[in-house]
């Protein structure tokens, strides 16, 4: 049901928005009284939205899963990866302007980063990465933040915007890791253990 009620949102939402108008609208084409929606949908719009955005993110890694990720180089795996979950979005374009804009609210950035981080996470695994140290959360936080500008490229100013900008975004991404290389970050983390230690146990050797 929720994704019948999804599927009427979607054709409803450029002419009403997405708000609690939109859901009512979208329960009362599936038949559903106003109780049936708060159980449904207790955040009304809000859920609406993580169900459109789980959807797409389905919809674009059971089209990833079709391509062998070792036979891109991995700058390749991440474009593939963020061209192809913005492409099953163009479906219902203005629907999905409509709930790009209510995603943009205040109200909805923890929502927002909640979902746009699972995505990243998702992109991630598919392209094959296994790390579970500080990499893990800082390669999922900088895709997180290419996701959102390109999704709205993609939906206000098309394709080449988007495209241009991911490319972008990446060439920096990889100039980074290229800088990276070899540093050990950890080093005052253990520095800082080191310390603990011997405040505790007294100097050794």
């Amino acid at each position: 049901m929720e994704q019948s009620v999804l599927d009427s949102a979607l054709a409803k939402a450029p002419a009403l928005g997405w708000n609690r108008q939109m859901v009512r609208a979208a329960c009362q084409a599936q038949g559903l009284s106003r109780g049936d929606e708060e159980l449904l949908l207790p955040n009304g719009p809000r859920d609406l939205a993580a169900l459109l955005w789980r959807r797409h993110d389905g919809q674009a890694m059971a089209l990833l899963n079709a391509i062998d990720p070792t036979s891109l180089k991995i700058r390749q795996r991440i474009a593939t990866g963020i061209e192809t979950r913005l492409e099953v979005a163009m479906a219902h374009p203005e629907a999905e302007k409509r709930a790009a804009g209510f995603m943009a609210l205040p109200t909805n950035a923890d929502l927002s980063l909640k979902l746009t981080w699972a995505t990243a996470d998702q992109i991630w695994r598919w392209a094959g990465d296994t790390a579970t140290d500080w990499n893990h959360y800082s390669k999922r936080a900088i895709l997180s933040g290419i996701l959102i500008p390109a999704m709205t490229l993609r939906l206000f100013d098309g394709k080449a915007a988007s495209d241009a900008f991911v490319a972008a975004r990446i060439e920096n991404v990889m100039s980074f890791e290229k800088w990276k290389a070899g540093k050990d970050f950890d080093a005052p983390l253990r520095k800082v253990g080191d310390l603990l230690s011997s405040l505790r146990y007294g100097a050794r050797g």
